[in-house]
């Protein structure tokens, strides 16, 4: 019984003596003292704003294009005839057992 006791009392005691040491090392917040001009900075963000984002997580490189097989007729057919089909919107999720019925199946799958 009396070792819970001591132990709440040590543990109440360290908290007391941490909690003065905190009050004892408090600084007030100070007020800021800038070091360089705002030519300085506009100059420096104008640059850092022209390297481009050195911290982003893709390489840098050009845009480069394939030349395709087909032509831009078929393919804008294509596109056209997918955007009007009436099964365009449907989500597997939607349906008993995430199965879509065969008749609403698209006829390339």
């Amino acid at each position: 019984m009396k070792t819970p006791k001591i132990i709440a009392a040590a543990a109440l005691s360290l908290l007391a003596a941490s909690g003065g040491a905190l009050a004892q090392g408090f600084e007030p917040v100070q007020p800021l003292r800038a070091v360089t001009s705002r030519s300085a900075v506009a100059a420096e963000a104008g640059a850092a704003a022209r390297d481009g984002n050195v911290y982003g997580d893709v390489v840098a490189a050009p845009l480069t294009s394939r030349p395709s097989s087909r032509d831009r007729a078929s393919v804008r057919a294509e596109a056209v005839a997918a955007a009007h089909a009436p099964n365009q919107n449907l989500d597997r999720r939607a349906f008993v057992n995430s199965e879509v019925p065969p008749q609403f199946q698209r006829a390339g799958r």
